[in-house]
């Protein structure tokens, strides 16, 4: 399997719900490209569907500082800072999307609360 059907794999797996088996599939991609930013991305986001928030926030941190223009990982990252209570930083990062995209919707709609 090449890189682009493991990941297809694992984010399909991932929507399913099935996080052991589309964890699996990511570290697939990841032995074969190790800087595989969606990869990283959706390991991140499971780690919090399965409970480990800070876990999961820092890679979204580490993700986003790696690739400050990736709006996913961004609004990932300003959600999660969102949902633990982090309100100063999660309006920070919907700033930082805005200032990418004056369109991102999600982002429009969060800076309300800011």
């Amino acid at each position: 399997m090449n890189v682009q059907e493991a990941y297809d794999r694992g984010f399909a797996l991932r929507c399913e719900g099935r996080y052991g088996e589309a964890k699996l599939a990511f570290q697939q991609v990841l032995q074969q490209d190790p800087g595989h930013i969606q990869s990283r991305w959706q390991m991140a986001l499971i780690q919090g569907f399965e409970g480990d928030f800070d876990g999961s926030l820092e890679a979204l941190r580490q993700l986003s500082l790696q690739v400050p223009t990736n709006l996913d990982v961004l609004n990932d990252l300003a959600m999660t800072y969102n949902m633990l209570g982090y309100p100063d930083e999660a309006c920070a990062a919907f700033k930082a999307i805005l200032a990418i995209n004056p369109d991102h919707e999600n982002a429009l709609r969060q800076i309300r609360y800011c």
